[in-house]
């Protein structure tokens, strides 16, 4: 990389580092993970940056790679298992959300790929069809996606705030 381009790709990392940040954190709702998942997001796109820097609307090429990061992640055998100190002696049984219990965690319970689609539309301000561009599929996925998303979120957040 030429020293013009590798001050572009500084350039660019240092003004969006705080909003890639923010947009992983809730993808994967962990600082650490989310700190990982911009390195992997960061490295890709210093390895392409000569063929992103063409692109128009970098910012959706960037939240393209890290969707894409974020949901390779979400296949990996080992993130479907938690360690705990002891073995629960009952199975656990899937409860119902207390009154402790955040929206951030509730949206953490939606599958990836739905919630990349909230987070891309309501905190993002992502429109349907840019949501559809960035993820690959179509509006109508979109729609679909984002109505379940919510349907299933709904009575969640009611029976929170009423507690």
């Amino acid at each position: 990389m030429r020293r013009s381009e590798e001050a572009a790709y500084r350039e660019y990392v240092v003004a969006r580092m705080d909003t890639l940040r923010r947009v992983a954190y809730l993808l994967c709702r962990d600082w650490h993970t989310a700190d990982d998942l911009v390195s992997i997001t960061l490295l890709k796109l210093y390895r392409h940056w000569r063929r992103a820097e063409r692109v128009e609307g970098l910012d959706g090429y960037v939240r393209r790679i890290m969707l894409n990061a974020w949901i390779d992640e979400q296949r990996r055998p080992w993130r479907r298992e938690e360690a705990v100190e002891e073995l629960p002696e009952t199975p656990v049984t899937d409860a119902q959300p207390s009154g402790d219990v955040t929206l951030l965690e509730l949206l953490g319970d939606q599958p990836p790929r739905r919630r990349a689609v909230l987070v891309l539309r309501f905190y993002c301000g992502m429109s349907v069809s840019q949501t559809a561009e960035l993820l690959g599929c179509s509006e109508g996925t979109v729609k679909s996606q984002t109505s379940r998303g919510l349907d299933a979120l709904r009575p969640l957040v009611s029976r929170l705030e009423n507690h």
